[in-house]
């Protein structure tokens, strides 16, 4: 298709949306702004421009509501196990163990890692941060040692892949028009690529400033004089009684998870179980939430359970639409870029739609050097780009659509190229590099300086996003 003013208009929005992002400035109002430039330039009506701006958005809404649904299932879930105390006790086995410094590095980045793939890294925090943080500095472990690895584990390792609730690969897959299965797997393998790699470079860095266990060193971390919102919240949760079903729910809702993982391993690699597809796993899993969040409430107060349910799921959702409610123009404006969202935006048939992302590529694409290697790490190099906004997910709808464009034209599959891009995106921005982003949450219930965190962390998150890259190109 011949490019038309239309296009040059979408590709300058890109540019301005990557150079907003560059300057660490919000990409919302940008994104509302060109989405309404791209409309009136293609349709050639004022008020039609304006339509667009609403209609792109809801059409993301509609693509995306699935994945507040489950953010919100899950925080709510979150919040009925607070009631009862039984985060607590679900963590509390892992602080028997911490014996050393070195033992507390491992058994924090495991933790992390396990809470942070079924209820996401922001609200599993304050709870490995309040609860084994200071086990860990009083087994000897550096405050700074234990941020590294919250974050690395939670907002790296886990959060990259989200290979259970597969919001992330979801939205890449969605821009990609592709499965989510194939992007998916290959991002769990390249974030665990990525996350090994990281951390065993930071652990590397810090063991010599492991120190021998001491209630000396828990006392002087408390007295440090950086006090934060997350510090009070963590005294919250010390002070919360113990309902006597914490124990019971403590150990329901990891057997019902790991049912479900068992059953979806089961479903993947064999044909005793009917096979699971896109975000059936994902239903699964919230549709198991909303009754363990019934029962929980339930037995928390069988008379105020009802109320109680219905706050949480409120409060479940106010979450998510606080962590995710900017990516919707975000990806409205991304989404006109792929022919079938775009025919849906201009009420349109898809054959009379232009597909304005990737007539630009292929347009462009004898400019592009037909090299899978330059391809996957030019992918990466924009992923990590997007994430400067601190949110890590605002760039996939992007990354998605540009691993579209370019995948046939050089030659790798475009599931590869979309869980590079991912990578890039969620790594940076997810809170493992950026200041601004969920990292300053991690540092302050380490009391330590955000942008120490932010320096110490960036040797190992690059070295590993290169290897991952490397790898992901020569096996998929």
């Amino acid at each position: 298709m011949e490019l038309t003013a239309a296009h040059w208009m979408y590709l300058a929005g890109t540019v301005i949306i990557i150079l907003t992002m560059l300057f660490r400035q919000n990409v919302v109002v940008p994104s509302i702004l060109v989405t309404f430039l791209v409309g009136w330039i293609f349709t050639g009506s004022f008020t039609a421009g304006l339509q667009t701006i609403f209609n792109a958005s809801l059409i993301a809404a509609g693509e995306l509501f699935n994945i507040f649904l489950i953010i919100a299932i899950m925080t709510a879930l979150l919040y009925s196990l607070k009631e009862l105390g039984s985060d607590e006790q679900m963590i509390t086995p892992f602080q028997r163990v911490m014996k050393n410094g070195h033992i507390s590095f491992w058994v924090i980045i495991f933790v992390t890692y396990a809470i942070s793939l079924f209820f996401w890294p922001t609200p599993a925090v304050p709870l490995v941060g309040a609860l084994l943080i200071p086990v860990a500095i009083r087994a000897g472990l550096p405050p700074i040692g234990a941020a590294i690895a919250i974050s690395l584990a939670g907002q790296g390792m886990a959060l990259s892949s989200d290979y259970v609730i597969q919001i992330a690969p979801t939205l890449t897959a969605t821009a990609a028009s592709v499965d989510v299965g194939p992007i998916a797997d290959r991002a769990f393998i390249l974030s665990l690529i990525t996350g090994i790699t990281a951390i065993v470079i930071a652990y590397l860095s810090l063991r010599k400033n492991i120190l021998q266990p001491s209630s000396q060193h828990l006392q002087t971390w408390e007295n440090s004089i950086q006090k934060t919102e997350y510090n009070e919240h963590s005294s919250e949760i010390g002070q919360r009684p113990k309902s006597k079903y914490s124990l019971f729910f403590a150990i329901l809702i990891p057997v019902t998870f790991l049912a479900i993982i068992i059953y979806m391993v089961l479903a993947k690699f064999s044909d005793v179980l009917p096979s699971i597809e896109g975000g059936t796993g994902a239903a699964l899993i919230g549709g198991a939430s909303f009754i363990l969040l019934i029962t929980a409430s339930s037995f928390n107060n069988i008379r105020t359970s009802l109320n109680t349910v219905s706050d949480n799921i409120v409060k479940g959702f106010v979450f998510a639409f606080k962590a995710m409610g900017p990516v919707i123009p975000i990806a409205g404006f991304f989404f006109i870029g792929s022919g079938e969202l775009a025919a849906k935006i201009f009420s349109l048939n898809v054959e009379e739609t232009p597909s304005f992302l990737f007539d630009l590529v292929v347009a462009g694409q004898h400019f592009i050097p037909e090299s899978s290697f330059i391809a996957g790490f030019g992918i990466l190099l924009i992923g990590m780009i997007t994430g400067l906004d601190g949110s890590g997910f605002s760039g996939l709808p992007l990354v998605g659509s540009l691993s579209s464009a370019l995948g046939d034209s050089v030659g790798v599959d475009v599931a590869t190229l979309g869980a590079i891009g991912q990578m890039g995106a969620i790594w940076v921005g997810g809170g493992t590099l950026i200041a601004w982003s969920s990292l300053v949450a991690v540092a302050g219930f380490a009391k330590v300086p955000v942008m120490e965190l932010v320096r110490k962390s960036i040797f190992p998150v690059f070295i590993g996003l290169i290897i991952s890259t490397i790898i992901g190109l020569l096996i998929f």
